[in-house]
């Protein structure tokens, strides 16, 4: 069994976007392979077939090892609730909640079970392509380390070390993160990655030459900056606030946001811009509005209704179409209670009153996939061309505490008929009386084909435009990760990688 462990000089520098392209490359190459974090910081998170829940980097990393996503691909997940406190999901369930110090004090209690879940995938595994996370600098973290060198120790795994050009510094990160590693830790790194280059690779060749003769190692390779329409790092998504296409939706961007890649299937289309919102001046006058969800409900309401966005958001529902996603969801009703301090000490506060229903938050995290059907029959476009009314087939994933109840004015938006492969019939979600606003539980409502369709298609009829049929966003997926595969393909020494790892292409 071989391995390999992208490390970076800090967040954000293309950690996760690397190994999702080797992973694919080694498949590609007839390899079994599979991703591995031990590790992950993230609000953005994903519900497995099981029900248990992991970091959104490691979902397209399985995919583009042919793999369905499994927790043990990222055995540990922080969701941070606050500056100092975080949610600790341990193997897909919740372990509890603890303050950064207190977690940082029972990391070494993990070191047995991350050891145990290494040696299982080593057994079922050709290649294993592991992630750090930050940066495996933070000296004052060194101890008690199991995301970067930590890991990299229990795993025996050679490291390539990667760097932002497209910040600046890329030669003094990279020299100044080796700077502080261990003669040991040196002894992993086998070589450096510099991404996102923008320019002539002649001029930046002497500068390769010299960071050589400073770190020691080689340069892998140099991957050229590129847009695909893909995840990026957990957070490290750039919040767009322009219009740049004839469909204008706008997004809350709450504080405590979560699941952002609830947006990357509308993002996909061709005539639709995505931009994000904070303040009342950026509102503008949208085709739709999406709130998202939160890691912090209450706390996001509040904000949101103290800056007087709640007010805009109000106004807008006169006339436009508004979406709620799971947080966003419960912001639309009238009452959200929390009467085991889930979440803050409030108890009890006041929504938006746009959807006729209360929320209750419980002490038990619901964590499913699901498949449903709306209640309603909708129009969608048929291979003609021509229009149909029926039942939209929406799939997707809940993390959620609350429990919603229906008032007088609210229907059921959606009807689940599968949760975790398992037959069911639940109402889930709200449309009110005039159907302009909405609201569901479902995490990735928007990846399904049918909903994304009659929603854009009713923006486009309202603006005068001609009704479009949408993709197969897991196709378009799939054929970015391809796209990507052949980028840092040419990009990198994978020839020198396979050596590194101790194989023979």
């Amino acid at each position: 069994m071989a391995k390999i462990m992208i490390q970076g000089t800090g967040s954000t520098v293309g950690k996760s976007i690397i190994v999702s392209a080797l992973c694919r490359i080694f498949k590609q190459d007839g390899y079994s392979v599979c991703p591995f974090k031990s590790q992950n910081m993230s609000l953005n998170s994903y519900i497995t077939l099981d029900g248990k829940e992991m970091g959104r980097a490691q979902v397209l990393q399985a995919y583009a090892s042919g793999l369905q996503p499994e927790a043990y691909m990222n055995p540990i997940l922080l969701k941070p609730t606050s500056d100092k406190k975080c949610q600790i999901i341990v193997n897909g369930k919740v372990y509890g909640n603890s303050t950064a110090m207190e977690y940082h004090n029972m990391k070494l209690e993990f070191r047995d079970m991350l050891q145990d879940h290494f040696k299982k995938m080593e057994k079922s595994f050709e290649i294993i392509v592991m992630e750090g996370a930050g940066s495996p600098a933070e000296i004052n973290l060194r101890d008690r380390d199991i995301v970067n060198m930590g890991m990299a120790e229990i795993a025996d795994a050679p490291v390539l070390l990667a760097g932002d050009i497209d910040k600046g510094g890329v030669f003094a990160s990279l020299a100044g993160t080796m700077l502080f590693f261990t003669e040991e830790e040196k002894k992993r790194v086998k070589g450096t990655i510099i991404n996102k280059f923008r320019g002539d690779i002649d001029i930046l060749k002497p500068g390769l030459k010299m960071l050589q003769d400073v770190v020691n190692v080689p340069c892998i390779g140099v991957i050229p900056h590129f847009n695909l329409a893909l995840e990026d790092e957990d957070g490290a998504v750039e919040f767009n606030k322009k219009v740049t296409a004839p469909i204008d939706i706008a997004v809350i961007k709450l504080p405590h946001i979560s699941n952002f890649t609830d947006l990357d299937a509308l993002k996909s289309e061709d005539d639709v811009s995505v931009r994000f919102i904070t303040s009342t001046e950026e509102f503008g006058n949208p085709d739709l509005l999406i709130i998202p969800g939160s890691k912090n409900t209450i706390e996001d309401l509040i904000k949101i209704r103290q800056c007087g966005l709640e007010a805009c958001i109000k106004k807008y529902s006169e006339s436009g179409i508004v979406i709620g996603v799971c947080g966003g969801y419960q912001i639309l009703g009238n009452i959200i209670s929390d009467p085991y301090k889930t979440e803050t000490d409030m108890g009890e506060v006041e929504g938006m009153g746009l959807l006729d229903i209360e929320t209750v938050f419980e002490k038990e995290k619901v964590t499913t996939r699901i498949k449903a059907l709306s209640n309603a029959d909708f129009p969608i476009i048929k291979e003609d061309g021509s229009l149909e009314k029926r039942k939209l087939d929406v799939y997707g994933y809940e993390i959620h505490m609350g429990i919603c109840k229906y008032g007088a004015k609210a229907k059921p938006l959606f009807k689940f008929i599968e949760k975790n492969g398992k037959k069911v019939d639940i109402d889930d979600g709200a449309v009110n009386e005039r159907k302009n606003v909405f609201g569901t539980y479902i995490h990735g409502v928007f990846d399904a084909m049918d909903f994304r369709e009659y929603i854009l298609n009713r923006i486009r009829q309202n603006k005068g435009l001609s009704y479009k049929k949408s993709r197969v966003y897991e196709d378009l997926r799939e054929g970015e990760i391809e796209k990507l595969a052949g980028i840092v393909r040419k990009s990198l020494d994978i020839d020198k990688i396979y050596t590194i790892m101790g194989l023979r292409r």
